[in-house]
Parts: structure tokens; sequence; C-alpha cells
């Protein structure tokens, strides 16, 4: 009986001390079902990274009218990392991951105004594996009741008119822009084109969800190098928040690949880097 109490004045204690406390040095941005659960955990056990109170803040997307206070509540003390930088002997960071973030169309722009310096990480994972596995996070959570074939075929007539209604009121939250976005979010160029007109090049490390399966320790310390944080020795990682559903028909899998072959081609021009994609 005592939790709640407990809990509410953990969040009261955070939000009076909102302006003695950190904003994020970096944010993982997306993309979403491309590892950024795991990615985000194996980074905050990193000795020079203090955690958040939360992984998915959502606050440039779905929450921005909070305010920066409510922002500023989940990360950590300004005396919390001065002292764990004494203790080190180098700069440590605090960051968050909300990988809504890369889509949502009024959230570079926020982003940009309160943290124009902010290193930005984004994991992009195969598009056609992106799709189905989103589409069956929604299954599960039971927010989809199309089949995949019909989820994609309505796609654009679904998020349309929500785009369109984002775009003229900038606090309006779309469910169906969320979570129906299975190719939309998957058109990786075209949200990184935008990206790219706020931020210079540098800030940003992009990386491939599938060399991140492969080898997590080297992505890992590719990404403590871009952070300017010690490297760190391999380790075993566990997979966080990985989903079992079946598998792609070949027919749909196929129609996929040749939907998503010009958006790749245009993300590897905009980059300079093949991803390969297209062959698997």
């Amino acid at each position: 009986m005592q939790a709640a109490p407990v809990a509410v004045k953990r969040h009261l204690f955070r939000e009076l001390t909102s302006r003695l406390r950190v904003l994020p040095d970096f944010l993982v941005i997306g993309v979403q079902k491309a590892g950024t659960t795991s990615l985000f955990n194996y980074l905050i056990e990193h000795p020079g990274i203090l955690p958040t109170v939360r992984k998915q803040m959502h606050y440039f997307d779905n929450r921005y009218e909070r305010g920066e206070d409510w922002y500023r509540s989940h990360f950590p003390m300004e005396l919390q990392l001065r002292y764990r930088e004494r203790r080190l002997g180098y700069k440590c960071l605090t960051g968050e991951a909300t990988p809504y973030y890369i889509f949502h169309p009024h959230a570079p722009r926020r982003i940009r105004s309160l943290l124009p310096k902010a290193k930005l990480i984004v994991l992009l994972r195969n598009p056609v594996d992106r799709a189905y596995s989103h589409y069956n996070h929604e299954v599960r959570k039971g927010a989809e009741k199309l089949s995949f074939e019909e989820a994609i075929e309505k796609e654009a007539e679904r998020l349309r008119p929500e785009l369109e209604r984002m775009l003229q009121d900038e606090h309006y939250y779309s469910f169906a822009y969320q979570h129906y976005s299975y190719l939309a979010r998957g058109r990786y160029a075209e949200q990184l084109s935008y990206w790219f007109k706020l931020f210079p090049k540098e800030q940003f490390l992009i990386l491939k969800s599938e060399d991140f399966d492969r080898n997590i320790p080297e992505t890992l310390n590719k990404i403590y190098r871009f952070l300017g944080l010690p490297e760190l020795p391999p380790k075993n990682y566990p997979y966080h928040n990985r989903g079992n559903y079946p598998q792609m028909s070949s027919e749909t899998r196929q129609k996929l690949r040749e939907y998503f072959r010009r958006y790749n081609e245009q993300l590897y021009e905009l980059l300079q880097i093949d991803f390969g994609w297209d062959v698997t």
C-alpha cells in the first residue's frame, strides 16, 4: 500500500529539482523495431553513462506540452554527474532513446531548439523486416486487427489525413500515424534528409541493425568512441524485447523488396553507404 505514495514522492522530488538536473548529451532517435531497447540497456551499463528514469521519454513527440521541467526531471542531477566524473576521471554523459523521434514531423525542430549540440544515434534495419516486426508488435498489443497485407494496402489511406492534421495542429496526437506506419517508417532517406537540414552530419552516428545483432561489443565501442567515452572489453549481452511471430510469405516479402528498392537507393546515395538490403 505504500508503493504508490513513495512513487509520488519520488516524482515530486524530481519535479522540484528539475533545474538542478542535466539535459541529455545524446539521443537514440530511431528506428522502432531495430534493437533500440537492447542498445539503450547496454549503453547505460557503461560507467560513464548515467541512466534516466525511463528509456522512452516521448517528450519531443507526444509529451511536448508537459514542458522542459518535466523532461529534465527524468535525468540525473548535475551533482551526480560531477561526482561520477571525479571518481572516473573523464567526462560522463546521460541520454535517452525514443525511436519515434526520427519519424515524428515536429520532433527534429523541437530537439534542435532545446538540444542543438546533442549527438544523435540511429539504428536502421532492413525496412522489409522492420515493417513486419512493427506490424506483429501492434498485433500483440491488440492495436492491429487487419492482416499484414491488408494493413500495408490501407496504410496511405490511414496515414495521409493524420499527417495533414498533425502539420496543421502541432499538439494533435495521431494514434494511426504512430502505430500503423509500417511502410512509411522504412523510407529512411525522407526522414534523415529533414534531420540533416537542422543538424550537421557529424552529430549523427548511423548504424546498421543487422551489424549490431552480429557484433554487439564492436557496435557499442563504436558508439562509445562517437560519444567520447572509453571503450569496454567484450562480454555476452542478452537481447531485450525480441518478438516471435510467423514468417512473412515469400510473395509479400518480394513485393516489399520491390517497394523499398528505390527508397533504399535514395538512402545509400544520401549516406554514401550501401547496406545491402536489396539482396536479402
